[in-house]
């Protein structure tokens, strides 16, 4: 059988490649990670440069009619991770060309090659900024480009399960991903505890959920290889219930042996602040107007049903921390 990443030179995909390699390739099986770039190259998430023994790389762009040479098979199955996905960071049209035409022509692809089996990673950002407590069943009402772009590929991907019962199709929805490799949120706030310049944003209790990311290709694992689920299905993939920053810091710490106190700066402050030092190199240290904004702002998402789906959890909270901590011989968060 094959197994289909598009978008697998990335944090997530290189994970996922890491633990198909590891405790899923059977004789003549084969993993191809089809992505615009390869690893080590720019664009690339940063300490993600070498390739995987193994596994086929092969350049492709996925707002282009997908083909390339492999032998389907009945038990193929495809996940599609590529997209255009940090925001703020591109021009709207970035969003829709490669979110939502990639996601047609990935239909299209497994259309072509009888391919009847397809997890796609979406956001939580079809859901839009707001404090209320979401569940896959909430009415999505996207505010960004980003977000109404994975919204509409959602519906892209549905539609091509509908036309055939027997196809099956997971749609998850990750809060913040975390682990070596990521370079982004957690790896900043690490760091800002570490160097004395991170500080809570107007409140302790802004509630940001989040999923490790060896929990998370895990859960794909479960979903797409250890069982057969016909039909669609949508997952927040959160820890539940959902931590907030504070805990998150706390934990943090304790996982990695730091201690710090972090202050706590009135949003009265902070904003204006930020206006008048983020042209000026303020994103650097994360006072940003548009970074701030989404510190203060929870993403407070129920992560219920995959708690009771049958999935059983390999980390705690704090272990996940421990073992991210591990993975970089214990010399940081990265």
């Amino acid at each position: 059988m094959n197994y289909i990443i598009f978008g697998g030179s990335g944090f997530i995909g290189t994970h996922l490649i890491k633990l198909l390699k590891s405790e899923c390739l059977n004789k003549g099986d084969k993993i191809y990670d089809l992505d615009i770039v390869m690893p080590g190259e720019e664009g690339v998430v940063p300490g993600i440069v070498e390739k995987i023994e193994g596994v086929n790389y092969i350049r492709l762009d996925v707002r282009k009619p997908i083909n390339f040479d492999f032998t389907p098979t009945k038990n193929d199955i495809i996940f599609n991770l590529a997209a255009v996905h940090r925001t703020p960071g591109h021009p709207d049209h970035a969003y829709f060309e490669t979110n939502i035409r990639g996601a047609e022509n990935v239909v299209k692809f497994a259309e072509k090659n009888n391919i009847t089996k397809i997890l796609f990673t979406s956001s939580i950002a079809p859901y839009g900024a707001a404090e209320l407590l979401k569940k896959e069943t909430t009415l999505p009402t996207p505010n960004t480009p980003y977000g109404i772009s994975k919204l509409v590929a959602e519906k892209i991907h549905t539609i091509w399960q509908n036309k055939d019962t027997s196809r099956e199709l997971t749609i998850v929805r990750p809060g913040i991903v975390y682990g070596k490799g990521e370079h982004g949120n957690m790896t900043r706030l690490y760091k800002g505890q570490k160097k004395h310049y991170f500080f809570y944003a107007g409140r302790r209790d802004t509630i940001k959920a989040c999923i490790y990311v060896k929990e998370l290709v895990r859960f794909m694992k479960y979903r797409m290889i250890d069982n057969s689920f016909p039909g669609t299905d949508v997952f927040n993939c959160t820890f539940e219930p959902a931590f907030n920053i504070q805990q998150i810091c706390e934990t943090m710490q304790r996982a990695t042996g730091m201690k710090r106190h972090i202050p706590l700066i009135p949003s009265w402050i902070l904003m204006p602040a930020a206006y008048v030092l983020g042209p000026i190199g303020g994103k650097k240290v994360g006072i940003h107007p548009a970074r701030v904004k989404k510190l203060m702002v929870s993403t407070n998402i129920n992560g219920e049903k995959l708690a009771k789906c049958g999935y059983k959890f390999h980390y705690t909270f704090e272990e996940t921390f421990r073992d991210w901590y591990k993975d970089c011989n214990k010399k940081g968060l990265e």
